[in-house]
């Protein structure tokens, strides 16, 4: 390898000869002189380096270029929209569920000044739960209602608000882990109550219920196992007879939904899950769900029952580290507010409209999709073939929903695992990530998330597998 010339290296301009370039005043004006002066000594370093390991002086001709790429990268957005097309409607590490319009733009309304805890009827201090209660309260039929900043705080809250020293008896079926690995028992003991551990895992009776209340006793929950499923030889209490018996014994009962669909899924085509109406209708007192899941809104968690209850819960000053912010709950309200006109749910709310899209439909996309991809993929076959979707973030976790994906698979056998993988990194690094999925020596893109058909095959252009 030839030693650098001192020619060569002398034919590296200086920092300030760039900084006063044509080609560098766009980008002084976009990202301002100390970030490209930064950027110019890192590249201009970078070539020094590769001079001094052999390069050709020509290298030096990329300089303006690779001074705007770095810049580019270096001040690109850390959350980028993706195409989610692993075939899990809700995927928790994808942002869950996606916003409607409606939300999106209630979120940029509320960015400055609002009345976010200001009554403009009354000219005095508000509480920020006000924008949400009243429609809570009127779609779930619950007396009172408060928010706080996911599923799991609000379990917390309402743990110790009403149960702090004291014992919460709750089946051993029912003890969930849900994502990253958050354990009910742990969330029980940082709130500061004693979980009772009743029944056994396949198996819990009304009297296990019965046994294990005392006067430690602060509330009974009951938590929906939305995230798993046990089948064959179980039991347990029909919830009214649960509810009787807490109330019998002068205790709150309150159960964890988790996901929280606030209408029948059924009604549209889909499998049913318990509802906060539901569980008012068999005597629970208080109700714990998410936002963000199967409600189809932002991250946030919901509290809903006697208003005895959840005002003891807003005196908790943990309330005030778990509340909501304002952009948050101008999304979380304008969501609701869809909720109003149920018969056009599916239209109008992403995450509803995705699980109810008909199989045709999504039939049809693969079929257009399928040549512009075999055109841009000269070592693999591209197949229009069936799948099964999932709903995702813990619901619903044994049900499947028919759906249809394009298959890539390498057309040789050796060395197909590392092809596979680097076509994901591929559609990973276009200019918008598309994340699909491995699935039995093929990469799976499942089209039922797909809405932005344009978007998507403008792209490919841009796919360097």
């Amino acid at each position: 390898m030839a030693e650098p010339t001192t020619s060569s290296l002398a034919s590296l301009p200086s920092v300030e000869r760039v900084l006063t370039g044509a080609e560098t005043a766009p980008l002084i004006e976009h990202f301002g002189r100390a970030a490209v002066t930064d950027a110019v000594r890192a590249v201009l370093d970078e070539l020094r380096r590769e001079l001094a390991a052999g390069a050709v002086p020509a290298v030096v001709a990329e300089l303006g270029a690779r001074v705007a790429h770095r810049l580019a990268r270096e001040f690109e957005p850390p959350l980028r929209p993706v195409f989610n097309l692993t075939g899990t409607v809700l995927h928790t590490n994808l942002g869950r569920a996606v916003l409607p319009p409606e939300a999106v733009a209630a979120m940029a309304e509320a960015a400055g000044a609002s009345n976010l805890e200001y009554d403009l009827e009354k000219g005095a201090r508000g509480d920020r739960d006000d924008h949400v209660e009243r429609i809570l309260t009127k779609l779930t039929g619950a007396e009172a209602a408060t928010v706080v900043n996911n599923n799991a705080a609000a379990v917390l809250l309402v743990l110790n608000s009403l149960a702090l020293g004291k014992e919460v008896p709750t089946s051993r079926g029912e003890l969930i882990e849900i994502g990253g690995s958050f354990r009910m028992p742990d969330i029980m003991a940082r709130s500061g109550c004693r979980l009772r551990e009743v029944g056994t895992t396949n198996r819990t009776h009304l009297a296990d219920y019965a046994a294990a209340i005392g006067p430690k006793t602060g509330l009974v929950m009951k938590v929906h196992a939305s995230n798993y499923a046990i089948e064959g030889f179980t039991a347990a209490p029909d919830e009214a007879e649960l509810a009787r018996l807490c109330h019998g014994r002068g205790l709150p009962f309150v159960i964890d939904l988790g996901s929280g669909a606030l209408v029948d899924l059924a009604r549209f085509g889909l499998p049913h899950e318990p509802t906060p109406m539901e569980a008012f209708a068999a005597g629970a007192d208080l109700v714990t769900f998410s936002g963000d899941k199967l409600l189809g809104g932002p991250q946030a968690g919901i509290i809903v029952g006697r208003a005895d209850l959840v005002a003891k819960v807003k005196r908790n000053p943990l309330k005030r580290a778990l509340r909501l912010d304002k952009t948050t709950i101008a999304a979380l309200a304008a969501v609701l507010m869809l909720y109003a006109d149920p018969e056009r749910l599916p239209l109008r709310l992403p995450t509803l409209r995705a699980l109810a899209r008909p199989l045709a439909e999504i039939r049809a996309l693969a079929e257009r999709l399928a040549a512009p991809l075999a055109a841009r993929l000269d070592g693999f076959e591209v197949a229009v073939v069936p799948c099964d979707s999932q709903i995702g973030s813990g619901a619903l976790p044994t049900q499947r929903i028919a759906s249809m994906g394009l298959a890539l698979t390498p057309r040789g056998k050796r060395g197909a695992g590392a092809a596979l993988q680097r076509l994901a990194a591929a559609f990973r690094a276009l200019p918008v990530p598309v994340i699909g999925r491995v699935h039995e020596g093929a990469f799976v893109l499942d089209l039922r998330c797909l809405e932005d058909e344009t978007r998507f095959a403008e792209q490919l252009g841009a796919l360097r597998p």
